[in-house]
């Protein structure tokens, strides 16, 4: 169990390096556990540990020692945050050459398609013309896209662009909103392919509706009845 000393943390808050340094050695094995997924990605573990420190440090400097988290709990899309910033501001997570090689057909055939039919092709059009799962056709376009993350905030104005956490908990207060965020990525794992798809598509890609009903061909009301659903969903099980 990682240590969680209001005490310490308030003392890091007012400028307490010892403070803040304890408190990274108490919680400097969370630190490493989230380094370690990102093993095989090309970038030395040491460095990635740094910036994973810099992200507690964020997150201490944030807490709120009035919410009734371990701040390990608080501490972890921070730290995660920290380190894909900086994995997408070097480059691009590093991707395999046959999943790159696999990108570059997606997209000669999405390019083919939309000359002569005048709209978008399918996920599911593209796997059947290269018999393939639908899974790896999704796998295999979203390499090519920025590293993306529930985490982020968006600066809009447009209601239909609100990021999912904001959808989803839009009615609890921001001490929740923060623990929300963790659970986010567990509740869609347990979604099926479709409501995936259109989850992804819609708060993470900022597809419309519409455009989304055109990539897995069904209708805009589909999508807004399965999408409406989900969303439904999610809130009842991060409330009870």
């Amino acid at each position: 169990m990682y240590e969680n000393n209001m005490n310490n943390i308030k003392k890091a808050q007012t400028g307490d390096s010892n403070a803040m340094e304890q408190l990274i050695k108490d919680n400097n094995g969370l630190i490493w556990n989230i380094v370690k997924r990102f093993n095989g990605r090309g970038y030395e573990v040491e460095d990635l540990y740094q910036i994973g420190c810099m992200g507690f440090i964020k997150a201490i400097k944030r807490f709120d020692v009035n919410f009734e988290v371990q701040i390990s709990t608080y501490a972890v899309p921070y730290i995660l945050g920290e380190i894909k910033r900086y994995i997408r501001d070097d480059g691009a997570i590093k991707v395999s050459r046959s999943t790159k090689e696999l990108a570059v057909k997606i997209l000669e055939i999405q390019k083919e398609y939309l000359a002569k039919k005048g709209e978008e092709i399918t996920i599911f059009e593209i796997s059947k013309i290269l018999k393939i799962p639908k899974e790896e056709v999704t796998f295999a376009l979203d390499s090519l896209r920025p590293v993306s993350s529930i985490y982020e905030e968006k600066n809009t104005s447009s209601e239909d662009e609100r990021t999912l956490i904001d959808t989803i908990a839009q009615d609890q207060d921001e001490a929740n909103k923060i623990v929300n965020k963790i659970a986010i990525k567990q509740l869609i794992e347990g979604l099926n392919d479709r409501e995936k798809q259109i989850i992804l598509l819609r708060f993470f890609k900022d597809k419309t509706q519409a455009q989304v009903a055109k990539v897995l061909g069904i209708t805009q009301v589909q999508v807004s009845r399965i999408e409406k659903k989900v969303l439904n969903s999610m809130k009842l099980k991060l409330t009870s």
